[in-house]
């Protein structure tokens, strides 16, 4: 897992549901600086999950890749640190 990125989603678009190819992921709300704590959320073995803080509802669909969304500006790339 050290390798793996868990996928990040944002909201800026301020729209009820965002549909993502992932069941484990993190929702920033807004991008930077107006993002809220960043959260991690887990589907499990639901289709969908609702945002604690923005109460955005993502919705699993698997032909999604697992780092994409629909729609795509609901993806965001955080910075990785420096080596």
């Amino acid at each position: 897992m050290a390798g793996a990125v868990v996928p990040h989603f944002t909201n800026d678009l301020g729209i009820a549901r965002v549909r993502i190819g992932a069941r484990e992921f993190m929702c920033i709300g807004a991008r930077p600086p107006f993002d809220h704590p960043h959260v991690f959320l887990d589907m499990g073995d639901e289709n969908e999950k609702i945002c604690p803080y923005c109460s955005t509802l993502y919705v699993y669909d698997a032909s999604l890749d697992a780092h994409a969304a629909d729609p795509a500006a609901c993806v965001y790339e955080p910075a990785l640190a420096a080596e």
